[in-house]
């Protein structure tokens, strides 16, 4: 495999997507400024709990999304076109009876949770099963999404999200000033208009994948065999995509019964940071995703190796560089940010990014397992420890324990998992543990104590402005670069940065 012209797409595609995560985490993070302010702490607690509702029935579709996406990257490294047409058309079937199973689930189940055991005022409770009922929706909307969305990642054309971005966040943004002014209940309101989004958004991809890739054209061809595949790979992953099913949406509906939707506010507004920080690394894994699983298919094993060591590492460093300027300037930021901030949302944001920035080197470790196909006792082993969330976070609630132990909790097990991964993959694909432990773990957490000693000294010295965020920031900033490169990087990993470094030079000076 020509590992130089991989490399070079890598870059390419992580840039697009930079692009597109920018574009996308600017307006999102506004938008959340002016719904939160529209609708108020307690209908924003309502519509973020009520949607995770919606999401603990989407167990089924985490799996088998992954599933699919698995399949077509793999048969794209292969390069058979006709399985591939087979595996797409299978793909969108599975997804109409999936949605037809979870809106009879949401419809019955659902339905009887949201107006018999969720803690939601009275007079609000006809506005949120009008949300329940949107949310739906715009679910089944995106499930359609998935297999279109799959094979625009798996083809590496990362231009298209780019593109498809600056719509979505365009319409979100009318949504959000519409909203604002709008006369009627801003709850219900709001969740129609997200809906009529999801539709306009599932359309131009579905549009965008049937011009370009010969495809993502659906047929009726119903392959019993591959069907049983899919399903058979899903069926396990579906342990993995429950458990963080379970310990998100699981730990949300907790905050719910133990301390009401004022505490799901601060929650989402935690989730909104999260999603914009891990937006970053997000876009860099995006790119990276398809050549680890292509390199598999193709044996390249030493070039898949490379990717997995380098991608975990890094990936840590860009949410390092990120998150540790938020995590030490939280407060202020948020005075700037919200108009009203919900309690706990400080701590909230806080432990959710330290949780991110551990899960951030798990990714490239879960593309490897489900490049091989061979999931059982992986989903077994790190899907049962990950579904440990929910119970334990009851436990701590009913002893007494304060809101943010969700989020310690999930700490905890996750460090469990990375480790219990690492020995799996051992077995799977005779992954170097020691030298995994060596050259990223030791390394990143190395990096980010030593990063976060500065600032965190200087900030008792300094008052809350604007001039010590400034400060602060910026510290924080050099400090995670400076030691990532000098501590955190092997001499290969300096040798590559480098020549990156020298080859976007040259084509910006040329």
């Amino acid at each position: 495999m020509p590992t130089a012209s991989n490399t070079s797409r890598i870059a390419k595609n992580t840039l697009l997507l930079y692009f597109r995560m920018l574009l996308t985490m600017g307006v999102s993070l506004y938008t959340s400024r002016v719904i939160l302010n529209a609708l108020g702490i307690e209908d924003y607690g309502i519509y973020n709990v009520v949607g995770g509702v919606v999401a603990m029935f989407g167990i089924l579709s985490g799996s088998l999304s992954a599933a699919i996406s698995r399949f077509i990257t793999f048969e794209l490294g292969k390069g058979d076109l006709d399985k591939l047409k087979r595996i797409f058309c299978t793909s969108v079937n599975i997804q109409v009876i999936l949605i037809a199973i979870i809106t009879i689930l949401m419809e019955t189940i659902g339905i009887w949770f949201l107006n018999n055991k969720m803690v939601i005022p009275e007079e609000r409770l006809a506005a949120a099963n009008w949300v329940f009922q949107f949310s739906v929706v715009t679910f089944a909307l995106n499930l359609l999404s998935v297999p279109y969305n799959a094979v625009i990642i798996a083809h590496e054309k990362m231009s298209a999200f780019a593109y498809i971005s600056i719509i979505d966040c365009t319409l979100k943004l009318i949504v959000a000033f519409i909203i604002a002014y709008n006369p009627f209940d801003k709850l219900v309101y709001y969740g129609l208009l997200i809906m009529i989004v999801g539709a306009i958004n599932r359309s131009i991809y579905a549009i965008y994948c049937k011009r370009h890739f010969e495809e993502a054209t659906y047929r009726m061809i119903f392959d019993k065999g591959l069907m049983k595949d899919m399903f058979g790979f899903a069926g396990w992953n579906f342990i993995g995509a429950s458990s963080s099913i379970l310990r998100d949406q699981g730990g949300n509906l907790l905050l719910n019964l133990f301390f009401g939707t004022t505490v799901n506010a601060a929650r989402g507004v935690a989730m909104q940071v999260c999603g914009a920080v891990q937006s970053f690394v997000n876009s860099f894994m995006t790119a990276v995703n398809p050549q680890i699983t292509k390199s598999y298919a193709s044996g390249d094993w030493d070039y898949m190796m490379k990717l997995v060591f380098q991608s975990a590492k890094f990936s840590f460093f860009i949410m390092l560089f990120i998150s540790l300027p938020i995590m030490i300037t939280t407060p202020y930021l948020l005075g700037l940010w919200l108009i009203q901030v919900p309690d706990y949302t400080v701590n909230f944001i806080r432990l959710v990014l330290a949780f991110v920035m551990l899960e951030s080197m798990a990714i490239p470790l879960i593309t490897v397992m489900l490049a091989t196909g061979k999931i059982r006792n992986y989903q077994i082993v790190v899907g049962g420890l990950q579904m440990m969330n929910f119970p334990i976070t009851y436990l701590c609630y009913k002893m007494g324990a304060t809101a943010e132990s969700v989020f310690i909790v999930a700490i905890i097990i996750s460090v469990v998992c990375e480790i219990s991964r690492l020995v799996m993959l051992k077995k799977m694909v005779d992954l170097p543990m020691t030298d995994f432990l060596k050259n990223v773990y030791f390394r990143v957490l190395l990096v980010a104590g030593v990063s976060a000693v500065f600032p965190i000294f200087l900030k008792g010295y300094l008052q809350d402005n604007f001039t010590s965020f400034l400060i602060l920031s910026s510290l924080s900033v050099i400090c995670v670069a400076l030691f990532s490169y000098t501590i955190g990087c092997t001499n290969h990993d300096k040798e590559f940065l480098r020549t990156q470094f020298q080859k976007a030079k040259n084509k910006i000076f040329k």
